[in-house]
């Protein structure tokens, strides 16, 4: 087991991507799976230097800084026999938060010191945690444990993935105190809430979802005002059997992205405000497993079954130009470990994503052409 603070050597290699043409950068390259963090949450920091990633090398699961230009990655948790782990950023990219079992531990990206901040009630799940604009706080959830009396595998093929929604486990939405430590419970239902996302510039802005299959869940996107404790319904269902979901955030922190599926099986990605105002959406005609907008005129999605690319949309006089394939993909998605999860960086520049095209997760990062019209046109 190698220590918190090891170096370790460049992985980086570049190549040029057979479909485009475009050079595409692999980060890591290890026989066993790396991936950045979930897509909702941006790994950058140190002015985009850095980025926080996941991997299970050496033999247990531990978080990462990769040094983008050199490719030097340094080990920031020496966690032995772990198998999962999630993380966040404090806004300042002075700290991460990472999630580790029940337990949520504070860990300076300095001095790699950690403190542990909350760990979730004797019976109960720990969900993802995401911190709120002015640093402050940290958002987590906690979800009721129901593994003793129903067959789950979520991170491995959604297995029990409507009963536990159908078995309504007791769920809470908590507040961490981002330095002391210290909790309190702002919200609670008896649904099984996930995908916890605090606005990036609104520190009493967040969103939650009532997790299930999208068609059958009473209501996905949900608002949480944290100076009342008011709940509300976000981008309700326009018909019966449309499924709507993977809500985040635009850097504004008021617009909230999605992608979904009408009742006739036809893809889309839309936005709209946390007050229901202002919703624009954008068919397509393949499946996707997630969408992503910077906010700044650009979207992607990644392939599902016969679709082996990224495809991204570019505004072009208010009106989305595409799909244009960015590069190929080629991402098994068999378990959260290697799903693609595409963002752009802060500047949309970059897009960011993981693959296990060569059998292993890794990270891949290729540059969006300023000349939009020499990407080709996707055909499903």
């Amino acid at each position: 087991m190698t220590a918190k603070g090891t170096v370790w050597p460049s992985e980086r290699k570049t190549a040029v991507d057979r479909l485009t043409g475009l050079e595409v950068t692999q980060l890591t390259d290890y026989k066993a799976h790396s991936h950045h963090l979930y897509f909702t949450e941006s790994g950058w920091y140190d002015g985009e230097r850095r980025l926080l990633f996941i991997s299970d090398r050496a033999g247990s699961t531990n978080l990462y800084s990769l040094h983008v230009e050199s490719g030097l990655m340094t080990q920031l948790t020496d966690y032995p026999d772990n198998d999962k782990l999630d993380a966040c950023l404090l806004p300042d990219g002075s700290a991460a938060f990472v999630r580790l079992g029940r337990r949520l531990i504070r860990l300076d990206l300095e001095t790699l010191e950690e403190k542990e901040l909350y760990e979730a009630p004797v019976g109960y799940n720990l969900g993802n945690a995401s911190a709120t604009s002015d640093g402050r706080y940290v958002m987590t959830c906690v979800q009721e444990d129901l593994s003793h009396r129903i067959r789950l595998d979520l991170g491995n093929g959604y297995v029990g993935h409507r009963e536990l929604m159908e078995a309504a486990p007791h769920s809470m939405i908590v507040r961490i105190d981002a330095a002391a430590g210290g909790a309190e419970k702002v919200y609670e239902a008896s649904r099984f809430i996930t995908h916890i996302n605090t606005s990036p510039k609104l520190p009493w802005l967040m969103t939650f979802c009532h997790e299930g299959p999208w068609h059958l869940v009473d209501h996905r996107i949900w608002g949480l005002d944290l100076r009342t404790g008011e709940a509300w319904k976000i981008r309700e269902r326009l018909e019966d059997g449309e499924k709507v979901g993977h809500e985040f955030f635009y850097p504004d922190g008021t617009t909230i992205g999605y992608h979904g599926f009408r009742a006739d099986g036809t893809n889309f990605f839309g936005s709209i405000g946390y007050d229901n105002k202002g919703m624009e959406e954008t068919e397509f005609g393949f499946d996707t497993w997630h969408g992503y907008a910077d906010g700044l005129g650009q979207a992607v999605v990644d392939g599902k079954g016969a679709v082996k690319s990224l495809s991204v949309w570019r505004k072009i006089d208010g009106a989305y130009d595409g799909p244009r394939m960015l590069c190929e993909l080629r991402c098994s998605f068999h378990s959260q470990k290697v799903h693609a999860h595409p963002r752009f960086d802060a500047e949309g520049k970059r897009l960011l994503f993981t693959s296990d095209k060569n059998g292993y997760g890794n990270l891949y990062l290729v540059d969006l052409p300023q000349d939009f019209a020499s990407l080709p046109l996707f055909n499903p």
